[in-house]
């Protein structure tokens, strides 16, 4: 068994859209990046690569390479999967955790379980999201950015 932690971090931007854990949000702002901004996917890809031993995704997704300004998160986190396949590697489980204080998440969490499970090709009981708030405290209070916290737990295939 191996285990893996992520983090992001971006912060809210204007004339953005808001995509967390792979589904469009309606919000006023979106989360500034050279990709899509999708911090419950980064922090997840992270996660994923660090279990693997695969460095993290700005090494293996640099924000300086073209090919990746405004990709869609979950192609990088499929490719990810794909990494993982190669080194017979297989998730466990995913524990996600998004800090934001707006908008509410609750809504919006079944859908990106659902998105993601599939992208994983995980059954959904494999993969728990949740989220908090930081009650004013620091950028995310602030409103000034959303951050993502993620754990997972890989198994070596023979």
């Amino acid at each position: 068994m191996r285990i893996g932690h992520g983090y992001d971090a971006h912060r809210l931007a204007f004339n953005r859209q808001l995509k967390l854990g792979g589904i469009l949000i309606d919000y006023k702002q979106g989360l500034a990046a050279h990709s899509d901004g999708d911090v419950v996917i980064h922090a997840l890809c992270d996660a994923l690569l660090g279990a693997a031993g695969l460095s993290d995704i700005g090494q293996q997704f640099p924000d300086n390479d073209i090919q990746f300004k405004n990709i869609d998160s979950r192609f990088l986190l499929r490719q990810v999967l794909d990494l993982l396949h190669q080194k017979n590697l297989a998730i466990e489980y995913a524990d996600l955790t998004i800090i934001a204080e707006a908008p509410r998440m609750a809504p919006h969490i079944q859908s990106m379980r659902e998105c993601l499970a599939s992208d994983l090709q995980l059954n959904s009981n494999r993969l728990n999201i949740k989220a908090t708030t930081t009650e004013g405290m620091g950028f995310v209070g602030r409103q000034e950015g959303i951050a993502c916290h993620a754990v997972v737990l890989l198994q070596e295939n023979d």
